[in-house]
């Protein structure tokens, strides 16, 4: 079993940034990938953000790649996904993910991009 939990969502105005943080708990030992979707809407499919593996290599959707930045502490079993230049766009709930056998997510952190 595997908990996590997100901080760091909140208002932010276009252009600004925020930093999530998700730690993690229970089994983390058997974590292979830690990463971030997003929910723009209740009835939108989730899309992947940015995802990290156990070697460190990361992936990113397409619509971030240059303004989002995934890292990990293993130390603090925590990853963090710093978000600059953020657009209107952006606005979703953030969930953060990590699989060992299934997919286990966090409760979700909202952020909004607005003026």
């Amino acid at each position: 079993q595997v908990q996590l939990v997100e901080s760091g969502g909140g208002l932010v105005q276009p252009g600004g940034s925020l930093r999530l943080s998700c730690v993690a708990s229970g089994s983390v030992s058997s974590i292979t990938v830690m990463g971030w979707y997003r929910q723009q809407a209740p009835r939108k499919q989730r899309e992947l953000v940015a995802s990290i593996i156990s070697d460190s290599s990361t992936n990113y959707a397409d619509s971030v790649k240059g303004r989002f930045t995934i890292s990990r502490d293993n130390g603090k079993n925590t990853i963090y996904l710093q978000m600059n230049n953020l657009e209107p766009e952006d606005t979703a709930v953030y969930y953060c993910y990590a699989f060992w056998n299934i997919y286990y997510w966090g409760k979700g952190t909202l952020v909004t991009v607005s003026s």
